[in-house]
């Protein structure tokens, strides 16, 4: 049996001095690395570590980093140094920089759209989500300025006091993803918590992590602070405990968990008194109430000192 091989490709100089290939041939893809985000930078993981996540196909979809222990403590360092002055801004501006990222995500719907696809998502029900998602993102840049509004108060007294309840950021929050999670997922987790002035440390879904490094890549062009939101990659049962026992991350917000991770969870959250917030992947955090799952209340009191009209003096 005679055996045949193909020729190779021939390339050719034109004229005006363009190289000018031969029949096209089946080429390599060239596999995209995804690295962390921290501190408004891309570093890659300090352990060295990657997974690749499998498509629709089954075939791997990309090289992303696997994150460590040490990734973990980078990233709260990070968020720390970003938490006082973010929520040193005001209101206002907060709002402004939330929404200039949802017109990013905006001009970048399509990419996110192809990024669902790959990870086997229909596509009807894909660009379903992306536009769900950029929705919820605006939605949450509107409350910016007016959730202290509504549930802030002033209080009743039987002394000669003003008595204030406001709200104020709890500081650095855990997010981590649901595994299978998708962009709604994680515009659902991170939109409430930065709305109300905390930063964070973001563990991507484990399976779907695509459109969370491609999510980072628009914060790192936004007006963000760099810090205020921290992304990293790698395993769910790797990462989950290492956020949780951190002694400067002062609230964990979880989609997902089991039985089993909710035992481990709470037990490791009484070493700092952590505020544990569960949510199901399969409601939607649409609303106001969801930024006060990571906000403490501060309440001021101030003596009233009345004028001549008032019956008193100085």
């Amino acid at each position: 049996m005679s055996k045949t091989r193909t020729a190779p490709t021939k390339t050719t100089v034109s004229s005006n001095g363009q190289a000018a290939a031969g029949p096209a041939t089946k080429r390599l893809p060239v596999m995209k690395t995804y690295k962390l985000y921290i501190g408004g930078k891309f570093p890659r993981t300090e352990s060295g570590r990657y997974y690749q996540p499998k498509g629709a196909d089954g075939k791997p979809l990309a090289n992303v980093c696997r994150g460590s222990r040490k990734d973990v403590r980078e990233a709260v360092v990070a968020a720390r140094k970003a938490q006082g002055g973010w929520a040193d801004r005001s209101a206002f501006n907060k709002g402004q920089i939330l929404y200039r990222i949802g017109e990013m995500l905006e001009g970048r719907s399509a990419q996110f759209v192809e990024e669902l696809v790959l990870h086997g998502t229909p596509r009807k029900q894909a660009e379903a989500e992306v536009s769900a998602a950029i929705d919820r993102w605006v939605y949450y840049a509107g409350w910016c300025d007016k959730y202290q509004a509504v549930f802030s108060s002033v209080n009743p007294t039987n002394t000669s006091h003003f008595n204030f309840s406001v709200y104020e950021p709890t500081g650095v929050v855990g997010v981590m993803c649901p595994t299978d999670g998708g962009l709604l997922a994680l515009v659902d987790l991170i939109a409430p918590v930065i709305a109300g002035g905390n930063s964070c440390v973001v563990v991507a879904a484990e399976s779907k992590p695509l459109p969370a490094v491609s999510f980072a890549e628009v914060l790192a062009t936004s007006d963000l602070p760099g810090g205020v939101v921290n992304l990293i990659t790698g395993l769910r049962n790797e990462l989950l405990k290492p956020l949780v026992a951190h002694m400067d991350v002062n609230a964990l917000v979880v989609s997902g968990a089991t039985p089993e991770e909710r035992t481990m969870l709470d037990a490791e959250a009484t070493c700092n008194v952590k505020r544990m917030v569960y949510r199901d992947p399969k409601s939607a955090a649409e609303g106001p109430y969801a930024i006060l799952d990571t906000q403490e209340v501060k309440t001021t009191w101030h003596p009233i000192e009345r004028g001549q009209g008032g019956g008193g003096g100085y």
